[in-house]
């Protein structure tokens, strides 16, 4: 692993057993269980922050909000807030505001570019024209959407920077949630520290439906990362795997 100083960084994933993390493009997972839920809810609660890709976020409309009480009690216990601060990184900053994910009662964060902060703005004032119910003429306004927002210099968002940021703010455990792209920027630049990987039992036969690692930046990547195994959990049908990273 690397011997930067940064935030823990886990990567939460879903898959078949041919590791396929979705039925078809810009799908959501609809083929995990309860237990996968909990699970997922149950890392979540561990983190001061989660990533996820504008792709994860088209998919589902919104973020994974901790609900458990239980879990919500031990993160106080912890001096956590409630909820991690629930991070959407888009490139493009192509969001549209009346997405579910702006009403739920959570810190959010935007990664973005120059340009795609402008194409934010623009879509946000778009909105404010067809709805007179939405507030945008203010600093106040901009943060009732996101509470923080981190600018990349170039279209190709600089992890390492972006990690400082975050780490100034006293995150220092974040889970990333999907999708392949944005796992994979994370495995190529070695931030990833370790997986959680939840094996469902069936196969996803459809070539379009995306893998949870990506093979787009094959160029930059190692041919092979060693894994190694720290657990294994069977509860049911499915079986979750956690394993350490060794680049």
């Amino acid at each position: 692993m690397t011997n930067r100083s940064k935030p823990h960084i886990t990567a939460i994933i879903a898959m078949s057993l041919n590791g396929k993390i979705s039925t078809d493009v810009n799908t959501r997972a609809k083929f995990t269980s309860v237990n996968d839920f909990h699970h997922l809810e149950t890392q979540v609660s561990l983190c001061d922050a989660v990533i996820f890709g504008a792709n994860t976020l088209r998919a589902y409309g919104t973020s994974l909000s901790i609900k458990d009480p239980e879990l919500i009690k031990e993160r106080q216990a912890r001096h956590q807030q409630p909820q991690p601060l629930h991070i959407v990184c888009s490139p493009s900053g192509n969001l549209k505001p009346d997405w579910a994910f702006f009403s739920q009662p959570i810190p959010r964060g935007l990664i973005t570019t120059k340009e795609g902060l402008n194409t934010w703005h623009e879509n946000v004032n778009t909105c404010l024209n067809c709805n007179n119910d939405i507030q945008y003429s203010s600093k106040e306004g901009e943060k009732s959407y996101f509470q923080n927002i981190f600018i990349s210099e170039s279209s190709i968002i600089n992890w390492h920077f972006i990690l400082d940021n975050l780490q100034n703010m006293n995150i220092n455990k974040i889970a990333i949630l999907g999708g392949e792209k944005l796992i994979t920027s994370f495995l190529k630049d070695k931030l990833i520290d370790d997986l959680w990987i939840t094996i469902c039992p069936l196969l996803i036969l459809n070539s379009k439906a995306p893998n949870f690692c990506s093979t787009f930046l094959d160029d930059n990547m190692h041919s092979t990362i060693s894994l190694q195994l720290l657990e294994v959990i069977n509860i049911e049908e499915e079986i979750f795997v956690h394993y350490s990273v060794d680049y």
